[in-house]
């Protein structure tokens, strides 16, 4: 019975691994691809939602990120990179994302999440604490511009979030952690 729990901490491990790595490079080539995904996402999601644009041009930041999740019979986690942009400094900040969880699902996924931020408090918290708590419930099977995903935006105080998928085949209902934190190496 104790090589379930052992095999998936194995997987999860390698998948985690995996997806965490931006694969090789300095910090100026990890950053160049950090702000190329972005421009990326945000183009897919202002062909889904244009009003977003303006949203961000008007918000005093906002933040993108790249998250990779694998979900196992019980067990949730996930791993990811981006950038949070203030548009009244012009800084970037590059940060990276953990998750874990526990709930009912099994598959993984490739998805990204678009926070604006409507105060600059809202940024200046997340950027230095960066924790969000939460459930999860979707169904995505996607493989490049084929399929389909339940996609959403949700509002927490201050911050609209937007999340779609990019590639995999999941259906989960989890609840989970969050961590958000800067990227010494980037930064």
């Amino acid at each position: 019975m104790r090589t379930i729990p052992l095999l998936m901490s194995v997987v999860l491990s390698v998948f985690l691994g995996a997806c965490a790595s931006m694969g090789p490079g300095d910090a100026a080539q990890k950053r160049a691809e950090i702000q190329k995904m972005k421009r990326e996402t945000l183009t897919k999601l202002y062909s889904k939602k244009p009003d977003v644009r303006a949203q961000l041009s008007n918000a005093p930041g906002y933040a993108v990120f790249s998250n990779a999740n694998l979900n196992i019979i019980f067990v949730a986690a996930g791993t990811g990179y981006g950038v949070v942009e203030d548009n009244i400094s012009g800084k970037s900040t590059y940060m990276n994302m953990a998750e874990g969880g526990v709930g009912l699902g099994l598959g993984a996924k490739d998805y990204r999440i678009v926070m604006v931020f409507h105060t600059k408090a809202a940024m200046k918290q997340f950027v230095e604490s960066g924790w969000t708590f939460g459930g999860n419930a979707d169904a995505a099977a996607r493989a490049a511009d084929k399929g389909a995903s339940i996609e959403g935006e949700v509002y927490y105080g201050d911050v609209t979030v937007y999340t779609f998928t990019e590639s995999g085949l999941a259906l989960q209902a989890t609840i989970k952690g969050t961590k958000f934190w800067q990227d010494k190496e980037l930064n």
